[in-house]
């Protein structure tokens, strides 16, 4: 049973790559002007500069993670894996992914939401 259930999630996965590949040549049809910057923008953000193309995939796998990104997510850790990174580096590259989404929640617990209710809760004194 496992080999089947690994044999529809590469299926899942496939079939995603494949409706984004397609995604990608009707948008490039339909606004061509576009797509070719857009295209030329992210080909020159993820080129080897600074950072490695592989820390660049990290970063961009990272972000696709905390935006809840599924095509995003596929496409970023083929690309983690393309460019060679280990299962080690991109486990704790979600483990960073991870703590920051769980640091930018609690920010907000501590921060806007404690803020809200402080003066929700005056108003509605007041009122």
């Amino acid at each position: 049973m496992p080999q089947q259930e690994d044999n529809q999630q590469e299926s899942m996965v496939q079939q995603a790559l494949q409706e984004y590949k397609e995604g990608l040549g009707t948008f490039n049809e339909k606004i061509p002007h576009i797509a070719r910057r857009y295209n030329a923008f992210t080909e020159a953000c993820f080129a080897k500069g600074a950072l490695s193309q592989q820390e660049k995939q990290r970063i961009a796998l990272g972000i696709s993670v905390f935006a809840q990104d599924e095509y995003c997510i596929i496409y970023h850790t083929k690309g983690c894996l393309d460019e060679g990174c280990s299962e080690k580096e991109i486990l704790e590259t979600l483990g960073v992914t991870a703590a920051f989404g769980g640091g930018a929640a609690m920010s907000q617990a501590v921060t806007l939401v404690q803020e809200s209710m402080n003066e929700l809760q005056s108003d509605k004194n007041v009122h």
